[in-house]
């Protein structure tokens, strides 16, 4: 099958005995065409199978009408309802998406960036990559004027809006209601230091401990990738020790999930024996027995403040310029962890 050539302007113009320039105007609907003309014109586009070139039209412009978009994983549903949130108010303002996963890699983060420049992409939203330890490789947007916003895992920087929650005073929540419910030994599942998210949750957990005098331990704290294997594998290592914890908080539902059944299957009860909390609110905490205690963060919500905000820096409407945005959270306790 021969593939057809592209239809232009001036192949409509000739079918019609018009002008190139009044096809033109004809197409974009210009007031000064009379209404007859531009349904012909119109018509013989569809029918020639005509494609506007916009991509050259917002070079003219200077914009692309693309926001690119660059999260860690595609495969979490909480990275899923932030790119539902950001599309959401992405495609009501007319713009599309270019969206991209680091993988966890600094590498692979990187060469997304680059990516997302030499696509002239209008702004980027990012959550950064565990091995992320600066932002150098963000300056080439930076430079060139275009908007940075990071979200969730984020890094301060003064030319950037940060959207995140709370994490520090949400970790110190779920730690003081296990403490509540009568854990003095807790174990901590956490990821990466290096980025906030879970630095900031062991801090609030650091903290609880201590405000109600129970010493920390370190080798309660376990640091890993927070996936279905790490809670097993983790688990495994808790049923060896000497003396069993009788609280886990971990840093997020995927992982908790999987504790619970390894607790389960040997023979620990929950939460009589160990209390089990999560982080998230996936819809895997309503469907692992008993029902898991975690916290509710909002990442539709995350995904609309981020693409709003960055469409607000783009079109230099008031209040585009916040530094620091803290979205809500919300601790749910459920069976997991409820004692009293």
């Amino acid at each position: 099958m021969s593939i057809q050539k592209a239809t232009t302007i001036y192949d409509i113009a000739e079918a019609l005995s018009l002008s190139p320039a009044t096809v033109s105007r004809g197409l974009k609907e210009h007031p000064a065409i009379r209404k007859e003309t531009r349904k012909r014109i119109l018509d013989k586009a569809n029918e020639m199978g005509y494609q506007a070139n916009s991509f050259a039209s917002n070079l003219r412009r200077n914009r692309t009408n693309t926001i690119g978009v660059i999260v860690p994983r595609l495969n979490s549903y909480f990275m899923s309802t932030v790119i539902a949130g950001i599309e959401r108010v992405a495609n009501k303002s007319g713009y599309n998406l270019l969206i991209s996963q680091s993988m966890e890699s600094i590498t692979k983060e990187m060469a997304n960036v680059k990516t997302m420049f030499n696509t002239r992409v209008d702004g980027l939203m990012v959550s950064l990559a565990y091995d992320t330890e600066d932002v150098d490789h963000f300056e080439m947007l930076l430079r060139k004027g275009i908007p940075l916003i990071f979200f969730d895992r984020i890094f301060e920087h003064p030319n950037c809006t940060s959207i995140t929650i709370d994490n520090y005073k949400a970790g110190y929540e779920v730690t003081n209601h296990l403490i509540e419910q009568g854990c003095k030994r807790i174990a901590h599942i956490t990821a990466s230091q290096k980025r906030n998210v879970y630095a900031d949750r062991l801090r609030g957990y650091k903290d609880a401990l201590a405000n109600k005098g129970i010493p920390f331990d370190k080798k309660l704290v376990f640091i890993n990738n927070l996936s279905d294997q790490a809670g097993i594998e983790v688990t495994r290592s808790i049923l060896e020790m000497k003396t069993l914890p009788d609280g886990i908080f971990s840093a997020n539902d995927a992982c908790a999930v999987s504790c619970i059944r390894e607790l389960k299957e040997a023979g620990i009860k929950i939460p009589e024996q160990i209390a089990v909390a999560g982080f998230n609110n996936d819809p895997l905490s309503k469907v692992i027995k008993p029902n898991l205690t975690t916290v509710e963060y909002p990442g539709e919500e995350m995904g609309e403040m981020a693409a709003s905000t960055l469409i607000r820096r783009l079109d230099r409407l008031e209040g585009a310029n916040l530094n620091s945005i803290v979205l809500r959270h919300e601790l749910i306790v459920r069976e997991s962890s409820k004692r009293k």
